[in-house]
């Protein structure tokens, strides 16, 4: 069968553990936009962390964005639909972190916030610094997410992170069953918070039948939990080789890991 859609995730998938496209990715990737299928983005990151990817692949496609919380369009410069957390239940998650030494970021309108410098964030400030100014994302610190709930529009997620996983399990799970919210496990040590029902998969499907076409005509790429609801849906869900195996297990096929050309032999072979 040959694929009109090619679905990727960002981290632990398209990107190097260095943040970077591998050259063959990029190649095929072109080759495949040039043929006419469509190349979509589907990340647990905020639209304004992902600028230089989308550029260098050279994208017209709107970015699935926080798990599929939203679907953004980079050249109108809006959402284009969402699902966003309200005011109480974004309340609720921080009664459950706090007194917690779990690390949170909440992910709004057009920026990403945090109270306390720790780890997560001085990785992507440091990130940011090698990119052009235009390209970096904001990043703001608040003195209080509580206050800043009341200040923005839109809540997207919480992206909570902690070397202690089993408390951040705990945690997460008692958010899960309390508040009714999802919460997927998007690295190793992070789990993302946002509105129960989110899901790539599901604003994937929501954006391929508007198109005409179906989850049969998909192709997609992942390496995590949050990549399942996807990589079981589409009409070939591709795992990398740096995958946990549980991922592995639950996808059509398993390709090499992030810092070999797999996605671009699996797109050779399956769609070009």
């Amino acid at each position: 069968m040959s694929y009109r859609v090619i679905a990727l995730d960002l981290d632990g998938t398209l990107l190097s553990p260095q943040k970077n496209i591998l050259p063959e990715s990029l190649t095929v990737l072109n080759e495949a936009r040039k043929a006419g299928v469509k190349v979509l983005i589907a990340t647990g990151r905020h639209h304004v962390a992902i600028h230089p990817f989308y550029q260098a692949l050279q994208l017209d496609t709107p970015v699935i964005c926080c798990n599929g919380t939203y679907l953004y369009d980079y050249h109108q410069k809006k959402v284009l639909a969402s699902d966003p957390l309200s005011s109480q239940e974004a309340i609720k998650v921080l009664a459950h972190l706090s007194n917690t030494d779990i690390h949170r970021l909440m992910y709004v309108d057009d920026a990403m916030l945090y109270e306390e410098l720790h780890d997560t964030i001085i990785r992507t400030m440091t990130w940011s610094e090698t990119l052009p100014e235009s390209q970096r994302p904001n990043m703001q610190h608040v003195s209080s997410f509580q206050y800043a709930i009341g200040e923005v529009q839109s809540i997207w997620k919480f992206a909570t992170c902690s070397p202690d996983l089993a408390k951040l399990r705990e945690i997460t799970e008692q958010i899960e069953n309390d508040i009714d919210l999802a919460c997927e496990w998007s690295w190793f040590d992070q789990v993302d918070i946002t509105k129960k029902g989110n899901s790539k998969g599901m604003r994937l499907k929501q954006w391929v039948e508007s198109q005409g076409m179906s989850m049969q005509d998909v192709i997609a790429f992942g390496d995590n939990f949050n990549d399942l609801s996807m990589l079981e849906t589409v009409g070939l869900g591709v795992a990398m080789g740096n995958s946990v195996d549980a991922v592995k297990e639950r996808a059509d096929l398993v390709t090499l890991d992030n810092t070999q050309p797999g996605i671009a032999e699996i797109i050779r072979k399956h769609v070009l």
